[in-house]
């Protein structure tokens, strides 16, 4: 299937989620290391997760508050359940507290491709970065993600497989 790999490198993305329950996405433009009729694909290995205020800082709650993300392979208009083929990792955070920092946080990786044994094969153009933060944030929610990806080669046919699997809903 998949050879000759690349040295590991980083994608780094980042999306305002707003604090009103409503789901905002960003492409994540795949097109320099994904090209399917060349053979390259790329496999995440790992990804890391912050969720921080427009600063890089801790985010201040009013009451308790929750935001979550997912990262696939198309586009959607709401958060999608993780069985979705297109889902390649999602998680969230929960705070709780009022008028400051937080007095609990629990934060949670529930599907992420260091999970896997050889990471998440993506052979499509594009990734999709989405979620929605609630309305316990005084401010707006940004999600960071930071994706540790290989360029493979692949035959054609393999490769055209992969796309297909991971495009549609379940």
């Amino acid at each position: 299937m998949a050879t000759k790999k690349s040295d590991s490198f980083f994608i780094r993305v980042t999306k305002d989620l707003g604090n009103t329950n409503t789901y905002h996405e960003k492409p994540i433009s795949l097109g320099p290391f994904v090209d399917v009729l060349d053979k390259s694909v790329i496999r995440v290995h790992n990804i890391e997760v912050a969720f921080t205020d427009n600063t890089g800082r801790s985010n201040n709650v009013n009451a308790p508050a929750a935001a979550q993300f997912q990262l696939l392979t198309q586009s959607q208009t709401d958060i999608v359940l993780p069985s979705n083929r297109a889902v390649v990792a999602s998680g969230r955070v929960n705070c709780d507290g009022a008028g400051g920092l937080p007095t609990y946080t629990a934060n949670s990786l529930d599907v992420g491709p260091q999970h896997w044994t050889n990471g998440y094969l993506v052979a499509t153009e594009n990734l999709y970065l989405g979620g929605s933060a609630s309305t316990g944030f005084p401010g707006d929610v940004y999600c960071t993600v930071i994706l540790e990806c290989t360029v493979e080669k692949m035959d054609v046919e393999a490769g055209m497989a992969l796309a297909l699997s991971q495009q549609g809903a379940n």
